[in-house]
């Protein structure tokens, strides 16, 4: 990567942050060539980008500005929300100007491939990268298993309407688990049934029940950063559903797409425990990246690779985008943003939790114990008018999303409980909207007594 790259990703990172505020003067050039250990040159290259990107001002005989832009000096309608809702990643952390150099290197390197109509089973170039990539993650496997699609949920939507070799219909789900997901199963009228989870772990036993007498073809779960609840299974949770998957040839399809967003050093997924090759590994590259790339990745035991192939058609990806991803992952680049963002984010969780020590002292709100990811769950009391509560933290500008479609249609058995999210809310202003949310469901609570 160039040296004026990555100070340009540096200063802009400090300007996101709020280091160098709207109006400050930013560092003199050679005191930047100093601090940076570079040229006097290459910091020049890098404030002239910033100049271009309108993030930045220069004064003759002064010195270079941050940009006061006027939603910084007046507020904007969103400023005043404390946003638990989005599920986003966070525009400020993202690396588009590293992403950007991997686009023109992508053009670069692959520009004869760009003209042509592409593998349907994505770039063989980047399915080559992946393989040691998802080493890294405790993933074992051949280029040929794996399979780049349009997205995370495209690679989903084919495993549901595929038929499975061990010739059974129904799709197994945990309850709660991933809205659209199950919009989608519902909707294509799929034969689906569910399988409570909690934020302590599921019941391995009535698991076992399903697996061995309902017709399962397979279980859809998310073992880590799970979608709501954000909790993770645990390693003796994983050995035992890669087990009686292997016993009652029931396939488990294993969804990682926030498996990056992890400080753990250790974490051997469902996929690795599988002696019988029942599970399929999908991953996501929005979450660590944008969701404009519109990358996903599936790995697939060999015995169904053909169908797979057969039921997704053409070649459904861009070849820039798979290029660009590519490179961005070979330069260490994808590496490196990763676990800047994983710490941004983990230290919004913990702030989530410190709050709540503080405000929660009754212990009315049950916070599932999460320490990566993007989710926390926020169990309430089953007293608690959902509806209600949400007009009140909604008159507070306090945005959050609710339990309730998270579940099947007709699931009866649902918990009252707030999906918080931590990946857009401002880390400033955490303490303050657990506050609100405390507030109004003691409110809550009070009123009905």
């Amino acid at each position: 990567m160039k040296r004026y790259l990555s100070i340009l990703s540096d200063m802009e990172i400090k300007i996101n942050e709020g280091r160098y505020r709207p109006g400050q003067k930013l560092p003199s050039v050679r005191d930047a060539a100093k601090q940076y250990g570079c040229s006097v040159n290459t910091v020049v290259r890098a404030y002239a980008e910033l100049e271009k990107r309108h993030a930045i001002y220069s004064i003759s005989q002064s010195g270079y500005y941050v940009v006061d832009k006027p939603e910084d000096a007046t507020g904007s309608k969103d400023d005043n929300k404390i946003d638990f809702s989005s599920a986003l990643p966070d525009i400020n952390v993202f690396p588009y100007l590293d992403f950007q150099h991997c686009l023109n290197k992508a053009i670069d390197t692959y520009k004869q491939l760009l003209f042509t109509g592409g593998d349907s089973r994505g770039l063989a170039k980047l399915r080559q990268t992946l393989t040691s990539h998802f080493a890294n993650d405790q993933v074992f496997a051949k280029a040929e298993q794996i399979l780049i699609t349009s997205g995370a949920q495209r690679a989903l939507e084919i495993l549901a309407r595929m038929p499975f070799p061990n010739r059974k219909e129904t799709i197994l789900v945990e309850q709660p688990s991933y809205d659209i997901y199950l919009r989608y199963l519902e909707a294509e009228g799929i034969p689906v049934m569910g399988i409570p989870r909690r934020a302590a772990g599921i019941d391995l036993r009535e698991l076992e029940q399903k697996f061995k007498n309902g017709g399962v073809k397979f279980f859809y779960t998310m073992s880590r950063y799970h979608n709501p609840l954000g909790t993770t299974y645990t390693a003796e949770e994983r050995k035992t559903i890669a087990r009686l998957a292997d016993k009652y040839d029931v396939y488990v399809v294993e969804d990682d797409y926030m498996g990056d967003l992890g400080e753990e050093k250790e974490f051997d997924p469902i996929y690795a425990y599988s002696r019988t090759s029942h599970v399929v590994y999908v991953k996501s590259f929005s979450k660590i990246i944008f969701p404009g790339l519109r990358l996903g990745a599936v790995v697939l035991p060999e015995r169904l690779l053909e169908t797979f192939r057969a039921y997704k058609g053409h070649t459904d990806t861009s070849l820039l985008s798979q290029a660009a991803l590519d490179v961005y992952i070979k330069n260490g680049m994808y590496e490196r943003h990763k676990h800047h963002i994983s710490r941004q984010y983990a230290a919004r969780i913990r702030a989530v939790h410190d709050a709540a020590s503080h405000q929660n002292s009754e212990g009315r709100v049950e916070l599932s114990r999460v320490d990566s990811g993007v989710y926390i769950q926020f169990k309430l009391p089953q007293t608690v008018n959902l509806d209600r509560l949400m007009k009140r933290l909604s008159a507070r500008n306090v945005m959050a999303v609710t339990g309730k479609q998270f579940y099947l249609t007709n699931w009866l058995e649902r918990e009252k409980f707030l999906r918080i999210s931590i990946s857009q809310v401002k880390p400033e202003r955490i303490e303050e909207g657990v506050r609100a949310i405390m507030e109004e469901v003691r409110r809550e609570i009070e009123s009905l007594s």
